[in-house]
């Protein structure tokens, strides 16, 4: 004890870090007693490296005693700045949320670029099988046949978790997969009439059936959803009136596919509501099942009589059996594949941002059919493309506004 205060006295720096090194353990056990819980979720095992310590109830493998190495050190050191701690927890964090905000922007990235992609390879070999086999309705029913084909194996094979079926369930899908097939199938007699770049343009007025449907059935929309229609509605017009290769039953075609898919979406929130269990994908997955169901009859009774015919004609004009069977299969393949990318990039974004890549996928859709196809375009049927495509992403602006008013005032409420 005398030797003590003598070191004291003539260093008083020892005698505070011989009581800081006491001190430490009184900190660790108060907070071994409070049960206090980790602020960092990503160290569920021994001790986080910050000031609020803890020990899990597995032991890290690592570090059998419990304890991590980054903790104990820390611990051990006896730092005599109180903010280490904590400004070692702020990098630590930060790092690892940059790391994933970028790893989730990659992936989103990658989704995007597939859904792109994906799309473009459907339009352009479902457009090419189309020219040399005009029969729309066996294209699209082979179509849904591949997605349906596709979703089986996923579930039989548990590469995917599958839906649980219910009688309620079948019955509220019935439908939204009637106006899916009702969208399908009209999309694909366009496509076989116009070019696919005027189909799109057309295509691109859906916010306004889905504006007029909804109010009808009793949504209210702000003034400024409704102005956004507008140029829709002029683009549209403008693009329909100079475009080339225009025919009325292109024309109506991609009209009645923005009723069927608009009246799927409304059928779909109404009747699905207490169906959410299922995913995106398997409910997409269920829709293309039950479509094929729909489709496949009439489209026998409508051109099933001409398909043989039709089918040697093609392979003449084609030259090889092989390539037509190959178009027909990547149009399946793809439109699939299309659909289930649009399904999980609608999972990973808020719908605002979705229709926005939306609005851009048609764009590069257009521009790759027409640099593919060489369609003509007029100045005017390019201008008018243009505003109809300009007030699609409008309409997402306003309608995202309107969402966020909605939103805030059932917090209030």
């Amino acid at each position: 004890m005398i030797s003590l205060n003598l070191s004291a006295s003539l260093n008083p720096g020892l005698l505070h870090k011989t009581t800081r090194t006491r001190q430490q353990p009184t900190r660790l056990s108060a907070l071994l007693t409070n049960n206090e819980k980790p602020f960092n979720c990503r160290y569920p095992l021994g001790f986080s490296p910050i000031p609020n310590l803890h020990i899990s109830n597995v032991p890290n493998p690592k570090y059998l005693s419990g304890f991590s190495r980054r903790s104990r050190s820390i611990a051990a050191a006896g730092s005599s700045d109180p903010n280490l701690d904590g400004d070692y927890e702020k990098s630590d964090l930060g790092e690892a949320e940059k790391k994933e905000k970028k790893a989730k922007t990659l992936q989103l990235g990658i989704v995007f670029g597939l859904w792109y992609f994906q799309n473009i390879v459907f339009n352009i070999f479902n457009k090419k099988a189309l020219n040399v086999f005009p029969f729309p309705w066996l294209l699209a029913s082979f179509q849904l046949f591949a997605g349906s084909i596709w979703m089986l194996i996923l579930w039989s094979l548990k590469l995917y978790p599958s839906p649980k079926i219910s009688k309620p369930f079948i019955i509220a899908l019935l439908g939204p997969a009637l106006f899916h097939t009702i969208g399908h199938i009209s999309a694909c007699v366009s496509f076989s009439k116009v070019a696919v770049s005027f189909t799109h343009v057309i295509k691109s007025a859906e916010p306004v059936f889905s504006v007029v449907f909804s109010s009808l059935l009793g949504d209210s929309y702000p003034l400024a959803v409704w102005l956004s229609i507008l140029p829709i509605v002029m683009g549209c017009s403008l693009a329909a009136v100079t475009e080339v290769s225009f025919n009325i039953g292109g024309l109506s075609g991609a009209m009645i596919s923005n009723v069927g898919f608009v009246l799927r979406n409304i059928y779909s929130k109404r009747s699905l509501q207490s169906f959410k269990e299922i995913d995106g994908l398997n409910l997409y997955g269920c829709i293309s099942i039950l479509s094929l169901v729909y489709l496949f009859p009439v489209a026998i009774f409508v051109e099933g009589s001409h398909w043989v015919q039709g089918y040697h004609k093609a392979i003449a004009s084609v030259g090889t059996p092989n390539t037509f069977y190959f178009w027909v299969l990547l149009s399946g393949v793809f439109y699939h594949l299309y659909n289930q990318s649009s399904y999980q990039a609608l999972d990973e974004i808020s719908p605002l941002t979705f229709s926005v890549g939306n609005t851009m996928k048609r764009i590069v859709v257009i521009v790759s059919t027409v640099l593919v196809f060489r369609n003509p375009v007029r100045p005017l049927n390019a201008l008018g493309s243009a505003i109809a495509i300009f007030g699609t992403f409008l309409y997402s602006q306003a309608t995202a506004k309107k969402k966020k008013i909605e939103v805030g005032g059932d917090k209030k409420n």
